[in-house]
């Protein structure tokens, strides 16, 4: 097969991921992580409630300005066992080098719960 080819993802294939806007509520240490990070609590609004997720954000972002900020998230993968933690959703940002991420968020407020298309 092609290797060019493996890497395409068909169309139908793109609007099964549910990427969605949410506002942290909680952000917290992780001490039992591996690599620093958060445990953050996310609305998604009404439709489908509050997840929670763990994120290896600690060199750009301080709790408290986590909270209130809207960010994007995957909400339909499985969840995921992290040490005692269950994470249930992924936040999405850009990686740099050594990992750090910047959050992907609107530019604008918007409605929580709101698709990504």
């Amino acid at each position: 097969m092609n290797p060019e080819a493996q890497n395409n993802l068909s169309w139908t294939e793109f609007e099964r991921v549910e990427m969605r806007v949410g506002t942290i509520l909680e952000a917290n240490d992780f001490p039992e992580a591996r690599k620093p990070a958060y445990q953050l609590v996310i609305d998604f609004g009404n439709e489908i409630g509050t997840r929670k997720t763990s994120a290896q954000i600690t060199k750009y972002y301080e709790k408290a300005d986590l909270v209130g900020r809207q960010i994007i998230a995957v909400v339909n993968f499985p969840k995921k066992q992290i040490g005692k933690f269950m994470s249930e959703c992924l936040v999405l940002g850009a990686v740099g080098e050594e990992g750090s991420v910047v959050l992907l968020s609107p530019d604008l407020k918007v409605e929580n719960g709101l698709r990504i298309g």
